[in-house]
Formats: structure tokens, C-alpha cells, sequence
């Protein structure tokens, strides 16, 4: 069946969906540095006809189970958004013992892989899929390698796990594959690195892989965090996109997200936790306005948050990330979470310091649940 432009499948779900609020928040017009390259990724020949936008907001019909493995799955923001939609867990793959540890935790119910990737064998995942079928693979090797922010190390032997993620879909064949990262991956020696990624996808029959930057902030996620998501299917489809439904005139702000914790005490179980200032920090932390930071040379972290605007793009930082928009703090591991769109069931394992770690690097929530829907949406129709 041809999926339709902008439309979905609609009757009664369970799903819960955020309903688009119309106002005005301030928001400074913010002209990203991929703006250029995502326009250019949206009207180049070379993808046009590759994918579709779906309307992700309208109810979609109950459906049957549709199976999932989440590959470099970190702390499992990714898998978070894909349990939301519904669709099952069957594995995920992890080396770091803390995120293992928040993997396990909070997906008792699927399978989890604690060590190098490289090291799994395809007996092993065969054992763990069994019988069933795989209808999407997802995850997104590590980024250190490809971010902007970083050397960019061509020869970083991080930039070529991705190949283990082919090596594995490869084998379990999902209908659709879906691969997440920094935008900074497709500038990397000139659109080589990307290229090969879109080459080695076709060998093994994804030949209509498409990637496109998706601005979370346009999904509901109270944070200005652009990602750079792949999207192949085998089955002849366009890939399907989550339809943006915010603009910067309503995008959800870090106010409305973390508001009510600013004065709950402080509480590791709760993940409600963070550095405790001196008194003299203090006073230099309340000089600081919003959008400035600590450090004239440093401007990555320490940086007060703007209240009635979504948050920066929110990192770990060895504990120095942004500052709370009107406590002279930085923020708590849970606040971070929130603005990563987790739950506040998610549990982070390890120290506070560890969990900013997990949750600065994991895919937004509701950017991944989104993507999801699309896939749903995609599935359903055939």
C-alpha cells in the first residue's frame, strides 16, 4: 500500500500524545550550523523521493507486535521512545557497566549484551531473536569520533563500529533500519564517512537509505538538540519521518519541564542530584544572565539557561553542565533527564555523576518515540 503524504491510520489507541499548545515563549530565532546542510539534505535530487513526512500526532489504530533490537543502546533513550509506541524489545547491546546496569534495570524483560559488539557472535543474537521476526533495527555508534565539537579522528577506531551494526542487520534482515548520530557525521571527510555508510547499507539490501536532520525541539522534547538520523527499509517503501508539529513559537520550554523540582531537596535515588556548591561558587554562579557562562574560554558548560525557551543542548561535561535558569546551580542528573524526555520512573545507575554521563548522551525520548510512529505507521499500511 503507498503511504500517504501527512496522513496516518486513524481509531481509538492507548497511545498518549502531547497535545501542540499555541504560544509565544520568546524563543530567539536560532539559525543552526547545519541549517544549510539540512535543506540541502531535504532538496537534494540525490534523496528527493527517498522518504515521506508522516503526521506522527494522529491516533494510530492497535497493531500487532512489531519487534526491535537496539544496538549501542547507552543508557536506552532510544529504546524508551520505541516502548512508547508499543513496539517490543527483544535485545540491546551495551558495553559501559553503568548504562548496562540502567538497561537492565529498566527493561527486565528483554535481553541484554554487556561487551564489545565485535565480540558478539551471530549464534549469539540468533539465540536471542530465535524465531521471531525483527522488524527494526536501531541504535547509533558512538559519536566522539564524529562530533564537531571533537577531533574527528578519521582513524578513531569508534568511527567504524557502525560496521558491526551492518554486520548484525545483516543478518536479521528487519524490514527497517534506523541510525542515529551527530550531524557533525556528515561532514566528516567531506560526506565520505555517510556515503560509505549509505554504500555498505545498499550492499545489503537497504539501497534507498535516506538521512535527514531532525531538530528535537520540533518534537515535543524541551531541548534544542539536532540529530542526524538514517532511515532504510527493505521493502521498496519511502522512509518514514516524523512530521515536525512545533515551531519556535511553542516549542515546550526548560520552565515548564523542570519547574516543579527546583526546590525539591536533593535525592540520589530519585536521580534528583548534582554538585553542591561553595558559598563563594554561588556568588559567581549569580552573576551570571542567562545565555552567558562561567568561563569566557569554556563556553560549552556552566552556561544559565534561558526560562522561557527550550534548553541548549544539554552533555555531560564531567559535572560541569548547564546552569538552572534561576538557581545558581547546574543542573540535577533528574532535570537533565527531563529534558530528555525520560521518565521519571527512568532510574540512572551509578554515581550522579555517571548518570549525567548516560543521560547526556542518549537520544531524546520523544524524538525517538516519534520516529517510531512513523515506522508504525510504515508497517501498518502494507
Amino acid at each position: 500500500m503507498q503511504i500517504p503524504l501527512f496522513e496516518s491510520e486513524s481509531s481509538a489507541t492507548n497511545l498518549k500524545v502531547k497535545h501542540v499548545k499555541s504560544k509565544s515563549n520568546g524563543t530567539k530565532e536560532r539559525v543552526s550550523r547545519y541549517e544549510g546542510l539540512k535543506e540541502k539534505l531535504d532538496t537534494d535530487q540525490l534523496f528527493n523521493g527517498n522518504w515521506v513526512e508522516l503526521d506522527t500526532l494522529t491516533p494510530i489504530k492497535l497493531t500487532p507486535k512489531y519487534n526491535f533490537f537496539d544496538l549501542f543502546s547507552g543508557a536506552g533513550g532510544m529504546s524508551v521512545g520505541f516502548r512508547n509506541t508499543g513496539l517490543n524489545k527483544i535485545a540491546s547491546v551495551e558495553i559501559d557497566k553503568d548504562a548496562s546496569a540502567t538497561i537492565r534495570d529498566n527493561f527486565p524483560d528483554s535481553f541484554h549484551f554487556e561487551k564489545p559488539i565485535e565480540q558478539i557472535t551471530l549464534e549469539e543474537i540468533e539465540a536471542v531473536a530465535q524465531d521471531k521476526k525483527i522488524h527494526v533495527v536501531c541504535g547509533g555508534p558512538p559519536c566522539q569520533g564524529f562530533s564537531v565539537a571533537g577531533l574527528r579522528n578519521p582513524h578513531d577506531p569508534r568511527n567504524q563500529l557502525f560496521k558491526e551494526y551492518i554486520r548484525i542487520v545483516q543478518h536479521l534482515q528487519p524490514d527497517f533500519i534506523v541510525i542515529e548520530n551527530v550531524p557533525g557525521i556528515l561532514t566528516m571527510q567531506n560526506g565520505a564517512v555517510y556515503q560509505e555508510i549509505l554504500r555498505q547499507l545498499a550492499d545489503i539490501g537497504y539501497p534507498n537509505t535516506s538521512v535527514r536532520i531532525l531538530e528535537a525541539a520540533q518534537f515535543g522534547v524541551p531541548q534544542l538538540r539536532a540529530r542526524a538520523v538514517f532511515i532504510g527499509n527493505r521493502l521498496g517503501l519511502k522512509n518514514p519521518y516524523p512530521k515536525p508539529f512545533l515551531t519556535k513559537k511553542n516549542y515546550e520550554t526548560i520552565s515548564e519541564s523542570i519547574e516543579d523540582l527546583k526546590k525539591l531537596p536533593f535525592d540520589a535515588a530519585f536521580n534528583h542530584h548534582g554538585t553542591t556548591h561553595s558559598a563563594e561558587m554561588e556568588q559567581r554562579l549569580a552573576q551570571i544572565p542567562a545565555g552567558g557562562s562561567l568561563y569566557d574560554k569554556f563556553r560549552d558548560a556552566w552556561k544559565r539557561q534561558y526560562r522561557d525557551a527550550p534548553s541548549m543542548t544539554v552533555k555531560e561535561n564531567h559535572g560541569g553542565v548547564h546552569m538552572h535558569y534561576e538557581l545558581n546551580r547546574v543542573l540535577t542528573a533528574r532535570e537533565m533527564a527531563r529534558l530528555q524526555t525520560f521518565p521519571d520512573d527512568y532510574i540512572f545507575s551509578g554515581t550522579f555523576k555517571r548518570a549525567y554521563w548516560q543521560i547526556g548522551n542518549a537520544v531524546p525520548c520523544f524524538l525517538a518515540e516519534h520516529i517510531a510512529l512513523g515506522i508504525k505507521i510504515a508497517l501498518n499500511a502494507l
